[in-house]
């Protein structure tokens, strides 16, 4: 029987992924990826889910791949692993709906890029936060070469591939590699209460918006502009574009539907 790697916890409109091998800081595995594959193909189109928090349980978020699996790990079966953790992650990343990363402890490797899938990262102090491949005799196979740029910059990427770097939540946040830091106490609270924000977004809108921005980003200007302006004509199609306009000159709260 398989094991349980992963736990959900529901609270609709708020779906909760939860990576559950504290004993190994939660390390990626094939089986953990199959799982989160599966429960994200799961979730895509469940308009009642609205906002995914991931988050890891004990006292780490993913202190990266299970190393031990390298060990007897030969060239082709590098390449296959690569592209299923590419492919598990770009998942997340293609989910139509916000998945916000809880930090606690340990991001590292793999861990780090599972995180930079995520739309939002939001980490406590005493997360710790780097890509320490190098000091293995490898680097980056989960997207991470490309996130990391994307995200700091390609000087600051370059740095902390290089060097095996690992950051305090509050180097992080200076780079922009998170984008909150609050204590242990605070996280979930505040997680949550970003989560409910979000929920509240018109969700049509925030897919639209997150394909623009990750697409757009990678393309000429002139290019990313008219897909921007296509989305922009695509969004006023929604009804619930009609409801947040109207809202607004009446001076109301709009109550998004995803129509």
């Amino acid at each position: 029987m398989n094991e349980n790697l992963i736990n959900i916890e529901e609270d609709i409109p708020i779906f909760n992924i939860i990576l559950n091998r504290p004993e190994k800081r939660n390390a990626l595995s094939m089986q953990l990826l199959d799982q989160l594959s599966e429960i994200l193909t799961d979730i895509r189109d469940d308009r009642s889910i609205r906002v995914v928090v991931l988050k890891g349980k004990g006292n780490a978020f993913c202190a990266g791949a299970d190393v031990s699996i390298f060990k007897e790990m030969k060239s082709y079966d590098a390449f296959n692993f690569s592209k299923r953790i590419q492919g598990v992650f770009n998942e997340i990343e293609e989910l139509p709906k916000p998945v916000i990363a809880v930090i606690d402890g340990f991001a590292l490797g793999g861990g780090l890029e599972l995180a930079m899938a995520c739309d939002l990262r939001i980490a406590s102090r005493n997360a710790k936060l780097g890509s320490p491949e190098i000091n293995l005799g490898i680097f980056p196979g989960g997207g991470g070469t490309q996130r990391l740029v994307k995200i700091v910059g390609l000087g600051r990427a370059k740095e902390l591939l290089m060097l095996g770097k690992v950051l305090s939540a509050e180097e992080a946040a200076e780079i922009g590699l998170v984008n909150k830091v609050v204590t242990s106490e605070e996280l979930d609270s505040t997680v949550n209460k970003i989560a409910k924000k979000l929920s509240k977004k018109p969700p049509i809108a925030l897919a639209l918006l997150k394909q623009i921005v990750k697409y757009g980003g990678s393309l000429p200007t002139i290019v990313g502009e008219e897909l921007e302006a296509l989305g922009f004509d695509a969004i006023f199609a929604t009804d619930d574009a009609k409801r947040g306009i109207q809202a607004f000159l009446n001076k109301e709260k709009p109550e998004f539907k995803g129509e």
